[in-house]
Order: C-alpha cells, then sequence, then structure tokens
C-alpha cells in the first residue's frame, strides 16, 4: 500500500497518549451523568473530557489574586525533574507549597552542599550562601533528591543529607615537618 514501508505492520487504533499519572475521583451520580452527557457530545470518553475540563479550568485559576493564572504560568511551573519543579514553585510561589513540600525545601535551604557561596570571615569563615536562584546548584540537587525525600518521607534519618566544609579549611603547611 502506499506510504507503508514493506515489512511494517500498522497498529490498530491510532496512537494511544502514555498516561503516566492516575487520579482517583468522586463525582455525585448527577455529576457523574452530566460529564457523561458532555463526554458524549465531545466525542470523547469521560476521562478524556475530565482531563480537557481541568486543563481548561486552569486558565480560570488565578496564583494569586492578583496574578497570572495557572495556565498562563503552566510552562514556568512544570518541569519534568521533580527537583527542578520543586525548586521552581519554592522560589516563585512558596505560599503554595505543601506541608512536606515546604519540610523539603528547608532542607534544602539548609544545606550548603546545594548552594554557590564564600566563606565569610566576620562569620568565623563559615560557608555563607544567599538563597536565590541563580546561587542554587541544580545538578547537586538532582543527584541528592532521593535522600532528601526520603528523610522528609521518615525513610531515612538527616545524618544521610550530603555534608560539605562547613568553614574555610586553614592553611596547614606549618604543621607539616620537614
Amino acid at each position: 500500500m502506499r506510504g507503508e514501508r514493506s515489512g511494517s505492520k500498522r497498529k490498530g487504533g491510532g496512537g494511544r497518549l502514555m498516561r503516566s499519572e492516575t487520579v482517583t475521583v468522586r463525582l455525585d451520580p448527577r455529576l457523574r451523568y452530566l460529564a457523561e452527557l458532555a463526554a458524549r457530545r465531545h466525542r470523547r470518553t469521560v476521562s478524556s473530557f475530565v482531563e480537557w475540563a481541568v486543563e481548561k479550568a486552569l486558565f480560570e485559576v488565578m496564583v494569586r489574586d492578583k496574578g497570572p493564572s495557572v495556565g498562563e504560568i503552566a510552562d514556568r511551573l512544570w518541569d519534568v525533574d521533580e527537583a527542578d519543579r520543586l525548586a521552581g514553585l519554592a522560589f516563585q510561589f512558596p505560599e503554595l507549597l505543601t506541608h512536606d513540600e515546604q519540610v523539603l525545601w528547608k532542607l534544602v535551604q539548609e544545606n550548603g552542599l546545594l548552594w554557590r557561596g564564600d566563606y565569610d570571615p566576620r562569620n568565623g569563615n563559615e560557608w555563607t550562601w544567599r538563597i536565590e536562584p541563580r546561587f542554587l546548584h541544580f545538578d547537586r540537587l538532582r543527584a541528592h533528591w532521593d535522600i532528601f525525600k526520603a528523610v522528609v518521607e521518615g525513610t531515612a534519618t538527616a545524618d544521610k543529607l550530603p555534608t560539605w566544609q562547613r568553614t574555610q579549611p586553614t592553611d596547614t603547611d606549618d604543621a607539616i615537618p620537614f
């Protein structure tokens, strides 16, 4: 046939979208029935209709009282990497963090390995950093993400978190005997 390569097999039903998340929702019987009717009108499954309706609703929910909608800034909020997603949300809209995300973000903020900074001579040569996106080592955050999450979930203890040199190493050349 025209347009088909020899030896290739045509898959029935067309392409299917990969779904990575399943959400279970409860609908009262009336709302379920009406959703089914609306889905029929759209020639969709109920699941597809609900997904469409949620996506449409994102443009009606404002992130802040006088701010953009979730839909308008979706590209700024979404990242395929969970660690980057949390950092982006924490920097832009910290008030939207859940309790567990707040605990996780606090651990990230308090971990000097994840931040660019300097040893501060006014503070006993202690490593100091500023909590700003440009100072976060995203690569290090991603590398240690699972342990941060495990600590928050209670499946690991805080002593498993990555460490850093808290104070500037002193020059020890004088202590080496020759």
